[in-house]
This record gives C-alpha cells, structure tokens and sequence, in this order.
C-alpha cells in the first residue's frame, strides 16, 4: 500500500468521522397540519406540543405546524398522512368512518353524551383504546383524544322545534350518522369543508350548521348566521393521530419523550376548549349580530325523541356492540 493511497484512506476517515456528528444533529421533522385556526382550542394544542417537544427533547425533534388547511383539505389530510405527506393530523372524529372505521361514527349520535365527564369516560377508557387499536391496520397510530365541547345548532331562522329544520341546507362533515341526524330533523345535509364554511353560508349555499363556539367564533361563522340554539346535541372530538410507520421508526427515548409532551399538551387543550368556547359564546352574545337562544327542557326532549331513531338505525354500520359500550360508559337512558 502506498503512502498516498494510505492518506487518502484517511482523509476519507477523517471526513466521516466529522459528518456522523452532523449527521447526527440533523433534527427529526414532524409535520402536524389541522384545518382550524392556530387560535382554537386544537390549534393551541398543536402548539402547545410544537413547545414541549421541542423542549423536552433538546431539540432533536423539530414540529412544524400547518393551521388553516394550508396544507390539506377535510377530505386530503387523511390520505397525506398514509403516504408519510405529513406526520400528524387532529382531524375530528368523524373522518374516521369514510376512512373504513366506522365505529367511530358512535362519537356523531346525537345526544349520546350528556356531558363532559360522559365523554371522557369513554375516550379515557377501554372503548377508545379498541378505537384507536383499530387504526392500526390504516397504518395510523393514535395518541390521544382532545375535546372541544358540544355542538350548537344555527341557521338565519330561529330552531326552537324539530319542525323549524324542515327543507334547510345544513352543512355536515362527512359522516352517515351526521347525514340521518340532519334528516331526522327534516333538514337536507350538504357536506362541505370547514375551510369553505363561511363562504357557503354567506352566498347561502348552506343555510345553516353545527359546530362549537369557539370555531363559530374564530372563522365568524356567527356573522352570516342571524340565529344560534345552545341544543348541546352533538359533540366535536379529535383524535391525535401519527403515521404508525413513522412512529415505530422512531428512537425509543423520542417515542417516550413526546408521549409524555402529548400528554401534557392534551390537558391543555382540552383545558383550552372549555375556556375558550365559555370566552367565544360570551363575545358571540355581545356582538349583537346573531340571537342565542336556550331551549327549554320540553324542547330538549322533543330533539331527542326525534333523534333516537338514528341511534337504531346506525346500529348495523357502528355495531351495536360499540353503541352498547359506550352506552354503558356513558350511562345514556334514553328519552321515554
């Protein structure tokens, strides 16, 4: 061997030596894209991970957040998460049932939650660990549950009865128990995407929809619609979800660490949620430009009893043994 084969052999060393390190600190990238605005309860959630992450794992780990469908659509997301697009989405739990896991659907039935603690128990328990599990054959890994409270009605007539629905355009997200909830009520359900919401209500594409305040609130939803019921009907959850290929692929110490920053950060925004859809009603009233109505017990009761037919009829797509689940969780009895 030669003195100059020799020195190159050893510059070529040499300079591995010196990339492995750089190599090394290279950042891993997580793309978190959701379709709210980066002041909701989700978006602040996302944030507030972006923060801990980042943090906690001195900055081996780089989150970049994509609020306000920058990057994908209701419909797009999932897909771009299952190619690896993106890494992590928030998307409500209704996207899961046009994603071929229909048991997801049970989170839609209307009045299926009679309060906070009702959902929790059924996100925070056995039934939403098998929820998630079943995920995992969608090459997706799920990491928690966010709340972000209950929905309310609006339209530009007042919704005080079953009967003030008939014939309106209602937006839903695309969901089956969402489409015979609406119907159920004499409504006609138009799927449309959140981020085209307040267009379509303007032009009058839609003539009304459901959702929480807080969204209501940031995208001025309550601006082109002169009525709004507190009918605490439906709930609006998401599901932090991963792609499962990238998760795994993942250290060991990262994996646990953001764990842990996602757990925090959950509390947060669920925190966030209750905060700010108390804070987004209150601003809404203020503003003078819609009418907030409360309805009274015996206009409650007429909704549910017009409801619960939806319940028996998604049995056979969300599987009565998923609905009985979470009926035991929840303690639901149903209107007489």
């Amino acid at each position: 061997m030669n003195v100059r084969y020799t020195r190159r052999l050893l510059l070529v060393a040499a300079a591995g030596a010196f990339a492995l390190p750089a190599l090394a600190q290279a950042p891993i990238i997580i793309k978190f894209s959701h379709v709210v605005a980066p002041d909701t309860p989700k978006g602040q959630g996302a944030l507030k991970f972006k923060e801990l992450a980042e943090a906690r794992t001195n900055g081996r780990v780089k989150v970049e957040v994509y609020p306000n469908s920058q990057l994908y659509k209701d419909k797009e997301e999932l897909e771009a998460l299952q190619l690896g697009s993106v890494q992590m989405l928030a998307p409500s739990l209704a996207k899961f049932g046009p994603l071929g896991v229909k048991e997801y659907e049970v989170f839609d039935l209307p009045y299926i939650f009679k309060d906070t603690a009702a959902f929790r128990a059924v996100t925070d328990g056995p039934v939403g660990a098998e929820l998630f599990h079943k995920l995992e054959a969608k090459g997706i890994k799920g990491l928690a549950y966010w709340d972000n409270g209950f929905h309310i009605m609006s339209a530009n007539k007042p919704l005080h009865h079953v009967a003030d629905f008939k014939g309106l355009k209602m937006r839903i997200q695309s969901s089956k128990v969402l489409d015979a909830q609406m119907r159920a009520l004499g409504a006609i359900p138009q799927v449309m995407a959140f981020s085209e919401l307040y267009q379509g209500l303007q032009s009058g594409v839609v003539d009304g929809t459901e959702g929480v305040p807080s969204n209501f609130y940031t995208q001025k939803i309550y601006e082109v619609q002169k009525h709004m019921t507190l009918s605490y009907h439906g709930h609006l959850a998401y599901a932090v979800i991963v792609n499962k290929k990238f998760w795994d692929g993942l250290p060991a110490d990262i994996r646990t660490t953001l764990e842990g920053a996602m757990k925090d950060a959950t509390t947060y925004a669920n925190d966030k949620a209750a905060a700010d859809n108390a804070d987004a009603l209150a601003k809404i009233k203020a503003s003078g430009k819609t009418t907030v109505y409360t309805p009274t017990a015996a206009e409650v009761e007429e909704w549910r009893k017009a409801l619960m037919p939806v319940h028996h009829e998604m049995e056979s797509r969300v599987g009565k043994a998923t609905i009985d689940a979470v009926y035991k969780a929840t303690g639901f009895v149903a209107p007489k």
